[in-house]
């Protein structure tokens, strides 16, 4: 089970952080990744970071104002959003895979039930 939370409505030029709890499964065995969908739009890979956290990447449109860390002894995925733009407004979805794949727009067979993210002055 992966369940986000952190969700909120902010300013722009704002931070949140985001939390995928996973329960039911070894995190260290799993790549993550969290992705997002804005209302009328398809689902867009943000970050993902390998089971061991040695490699990660993002999509250009956050590259450099995102970070995803996690803590396997926590059974948790972060994703820090600093700088944060209207643009960025979406329901964000963790999920997780059993094989580390770059591209963060790779499917992922399981999900979380998403958190809203709200950008807006």
């Amino acid at each position: 089970q992966l369940v986000e939370s952190g969700g909120d409505l902010v300013q722009p030029g704002g931070s949140l952080r985001l939390s995928c709890a996973v329960s039911g499964f070894p995190l260290d065995y799993y790549t993550i990744g969290w992705f997002r969908q804005a209302p009328g739009k398809e689902r867009e890979g943000v970050a993902c970071i390998s089971a061991h956290g040695a490699n990660a990447n993002y999509a250009d449109s956050v590259k450099g104002r995102f970070t995803i860390s996690r803590d396997n002894a926590k059974s948790t995925v972060s994703l820090q959003m600093d700088s944060l733009e209207p643009e960025d407004t979406a329901v964000y979805y963790c999920a997780a895979r059993t094989r580390w794949e770059y591209d963060p727009s790779a499917e992922y067979p399981y999900w979380g039930q998403g958190t809203q993210v709200t950008v807006s002055s």
